[in-house]
């Protein structure tokens, strides 16, 4: 999987990410109500989620679809899909 290239689309949204929780812990220490906090956490989530579908979309489509070994290539798919099952 080393070889993957990672879009500059998926480091945007990192940094968008980033920004997002920074945002949530100012949010915090200035006292914003429960219901605020908790509709960013969610944002956050959904973000992270689409980051790790890009991530997951790229590693299918460089890594895997290229993969010469077919035992091995099955391996990594199954491993990359094991990590993106535990997001949710």
């Amino acid at each position: 999987m080393s070889d993957c290239k990672h879009s500059a689309d998926v480091t945007r949204r990192l940094a968008r990410i980033s920004g997002q929780v920074n945002g949530i812990r100012e949010m915090v220490q200035s006292g914003r109500p429960c219901g605020d906090l908790l509709t960013q956490l969610s944002s956050v989530s959904s973000a992270v989620t689409q980051v790790a579908k890009l991530i997951l979309t790229e590693h299918l489509e460089h890594c895997v679809v290229n993969g010469t070994d077919t035992d091995e290539t099955l391996e990594e798919l199954k491993a990359a899909i094991d990590q993106f099952a535990k997001l949710k």
